[in-house]
Order: structure tokens, then C-alpha cells, then sequence
């Protein structure tokens, strides 16, 4: 299948379909994993948008069963260098292009992903549009400059109806914006009960809940468009301990009086490295964000600020100054990713635990 990618600001690669046949539109955005396309494709936080990996092989190992981050991927289509169709690996089950196939989603490869890369960086995310090679461009690209993309992406990738992960140990509700696998592995991992509420959820419900902690998890779009989230944080903070990943850090910001803002092009990969304040060590961390906490703004708040981005020196991690409450913006359950920040999975164990103890002598 002969295919194109359109940009609104007019430029056009043109290349081969891979996937289902078939039109499609989205912000663009890259990723500079060298691995982890399953999770990528798999991860809600990619709701609505086309992702341009910058390694120029992709699909070498396959899909395989384990490796999901979600049961219905959210992303819109994938633009590769080069799309592998004979995989090699123990686990593989199926090429990229016949999951692609299976799950109606559509991608292009053969272009020039390093140019589109430098495109994004210089310019920022752009919106574009995946046609047929026989597609009129100038139409393509007025439609697009036309297109205003939805902004309810949390309440499309978010459970519908609670589910449990029974455990024997502390009980957390994770409000789920988009929330990977991952999230809920590592905590289940840590033998928590876990209950997972959709994002509409009131502060009041989770009380009722009586759990010993809230995980915010992480989720697609502007923090600002997730209507209820910041009433319902501010009610919990001070009454059970809240730990925040990527969107729900963004959340915590809000709720906290801070400010977020879009960055140019994002952080997308796992390879970023991340500065911790406190011990003055650096993290290789896995990230997938386009809006970040406004660091001014947090000096009119009760958050302190406890990790930065080297790479930009954008904030990373915030901690609550009076109440057990603290997040970061990269993604500790490291799916893709390395390991370096999985550490903040038992801070949030230990918290819990000394809020048991201090509740309990009161």
C-alpha cells in the first residue's frame, strides 16, 4: 500500500501502509526507544496521537502476550524507518503489521524519520494526516489546519466500572486516567489490595473505600481538560497518602495551586535523565508527556520540588510540604524502560505504612 504523511505545515513524506487500510489523523510525536514498541502501542497516555520512532528498525522481536500495557490500544498509527516482517524472538506470536491488522490500526514506514524528527523538534508537535498516495495534499493539509482534536482522551481510555486486584496487604484505590498495566503489576507485586476507580470518581467515594492510599496513574492530554480531578485531590490530601505518576503528578500540581504549561515537542522514551534533589543521583528514567508543572509556580504553593530534567531542566517530581503527598513525571513501573526510579513504589509503601501508625496513635 502506497501511502503519505501530510503535515499541517505542509511538508509530505511519502511511503508504504502497513496495518489496516485506511485514513488517519493525530498530533505527531516521537519516541526515542530503541525498544519497547508493544507497550508504546499499548499505553493509553498515546490516545489520539501518531508516534514516529526514531530507531530505525522496529518490530524486530514481534508482539507476544505479555508485553501489553492496555487490552484496547489508544494510539492512532505508528511512522517507522523500517518495519520488520520476520521477527526473531523466543516470545514472538504475530508480526507488528499483523497486530496492526488485527487491531484495525494503521501505521507507514519507508520515510525519512530522522528528518521528521528534526522537523518536530524545530517546530513542535504538529497535526497530520496518514492517506493514499493518490490523495490531494492541498486539501489534506486545509483540513487539517481546520481539525481541532477532541479533549476528552481521559474519559476514553479510562475504566468504565471499578475492578479489584485482591492482595493481602495495604489497600489502595488507583484512580485511573489512562493507567498502564504496569502501574497496577508493581503494586500488586508489593501485595497491595488494589481497587481500580474510573477518573470521575469523587473524593468522597474513595473515602468510603477507607483505603491506607490513592495512586493518581498517568493518561493522555491536557491536565487541565480532566474536569473534577483537582476538587477531588484537594478533598483527599491530609486524609490518606497520595502518589502521583505523570498525569496525576500534573494533577497534583493543579490541585496545589501550581501551574502546567505544553512543552515544544514532549518527552517520549527510555532513555531520559532525571536529577533526584534529595540524594543528588541521576536516574535513566521512561517518560511519555507533553505538558509539564510551570517550576515558578510552584513557589506560591506547598509543594517543593524534588526532581528536574536534565536534558531541559523541567520539573520532574513534586513533594507535599504539610501532607503525605508526593509524584513524579516519568514513569517508575518502567513500562518500556529501565528500572532506575522503581524505588518510589516502596516510598509510597512506606509512607503508607507511617500514616498507619500515626493514624492509629491519635
Amino acid at each position: 500500500m502506497k501511502k503519505k504523511l501530510v503535515l499541517e505545515s505542509g511538508e509530505v513524506f511519502h511511503g508504504n501502509g502497513f496495518g489496516a487500510d485506511q485514513e488517519i489523523e493525530g498530533e505527531v510525536v516521537f519516541n526515542t526507544g530503541m525498544t519497547g514498541y508493544q507497550e508504546l502501542i499499548s499505553d493509553p497516555s498515546y490516545c489520539g496521537q501518531i508516534v514516529c520512532m526514531t530507531y530505525p528498525l522496529i518490530g524486530n522481536y514481534g508482539i507476544n502476550r505479555d508485553d501489553y500495557e492496555s487490552i484496547e490500544p489508544a494510539i492512532k498509527g505508528l511512522i517507522v524507518k523500517e518495519v520488520c516482517d520476520f521477527p526473531s524472538n523466543f516470545r514472538n506470536q504475530m508480526t507488528l503489521s499483523e497486530f496492526f491488522q488485527k487491531r484495525n490500526l494503521s501505521g507507514i514506514s519507508g520515510i525519512d524519520t530522522r528528518r521528521l524528527t528534526r522537523i518536530i523538534r524545530n517546530s513542535g508537535s504538529v497535526k497530520a494526516k496518514i492517506v493514499n498516495e493518490n490523495a490531494d495534499e492541498n486539501s489534506v493539509i486545509a483540513s487539517l489546519k481546520n481539525t481541532e482534536f477532541n479533549t476528552d482522551q481521559v474519559a476514553r481510555v479510562s475504566t468504565k466500572t471499578a475492578y479489584a486486584s485482591p492482595g493481602r496487604g495495604l489497600k489502595v484505590v488507583l484512580v485511573d486516567f489512562g493507567s498502564k498495566l504496569g502501574i497496577l503489576r508493581e503494586l500488586t507485586q508489593r501485595d497491595c489490595d488494589v481497587t481500580v476507580v474510573s477518573h470521575d470518581i469523587t473524593a468522597e467515594e474513595i473515602l468510603l473505600m477507607n483505603p491506607d492510599g490513592i495512586m493518581l496513574s498517568n493518561g493522555p492530554g491536557d491536565p487541565q481538560d480532566v474536569k473534577g480531578a483537582t476538587e477531588m485531590i484537594q478533598k483527599l490530601l491530609g486524609k490518606v497518602p497520595v502518589f502521583g505518576i505523570c498525569l496525576g503528578h500534573q494533577l497534583i500540581a493543579l490541585a496545589s495551586g501550581a501551574k502546567t504549561f505544553k512543552l515544544k515537542f514532549g518527552h517520549r522514551g527510555g532513555n531520559h535523565p532525571v536529577l533526584d534533589l534529595k540524594t543528588n543521583k541521576v536516574a535513566i528514567t521512561s517518560q511519555n508527556h507533553s505538558y509539564a508543572v510551570d517550576q515558578e509556580s510552584l513557589k506560591n504553593t506547598d509543594l517543593e520540588e524534588t526532581h528536574i530534567a536534565l536534558n531541559d531542566r523541567t520539573n520532574e517530581g513534586v513533594k507535599h510540604k504539610l501532607y503525605p503527598c508526593f509524584s513524579v513525571q516519568h514513569h517508575p513501573e518502567s513500562s518500556p524502560g529501565p528500572e532506575d526510579s522503581n524505588y518510589l513504589f516502596d516510598e509510597f509503601i512506606e509512607m503508607m505504612e507511617q500514616f498507619k501508625v500515626k493514624d492509629s496513635s491519635i
